[in-house]
């Protein structure tokens, strides 16, 4: 089922990777890496900043100035929503199906045929 959290808008994700690769981190830096990617002005990226706030994405230590950013929503729990999202309203919430799919979509580099061979080597022996 799909998780009632928000998602990440496509601007709030691009501004979660410059957080994950940055933090902790301050406004400053968060909008030079937008600017130079986008030409996104000082304002956006606050107003954005603030949204992503309510929506519980990032936090900001007030206590300190300049404010310092932080993620709440890791990569990997974001990675996690978007997939469950993806598999609940494309494949009728078979990650099989998934898998299968993204597995004869492109060809997988022997680094990745062993990783998924280990995974699911370890999944067996869970059993």
């Amino acid at each position: 089922m799909s998780d009632s959290k928000p998602q990440p808008t496509s601007v709030e994700l691009e501004i979660l990777r410059i957080v994950w690769d940055l933090e902790p981190c301050l406004v400053r830096d968060i909008h030079t890496r937008l600017h130079q990617e986008k030409g996104t002005n000082y304002s956006t990226t606050v107003k954005m900043l603030s949204i992503m706030l309510v929506k519980g994405f990032i936090t900001r230590d007030e206590k300190v100035s300049p404010h310092i950013y932080r993620s709440v929503l890791t990569r990997q729990k974001a990675g996690k929503r978007f997939l469950v999202d993806l598999i609940d309203k494309v494949y009728e919430g078979s990650a099989t199906s998934l898998v299968l799919q993204a597995l004869s979509g492109r060809k997988a580099s022997i680094e990745e045929i062993t990783a998924i061979r280990n995974l699911l080597d370890s999944m067996e022996n869970r059993k």
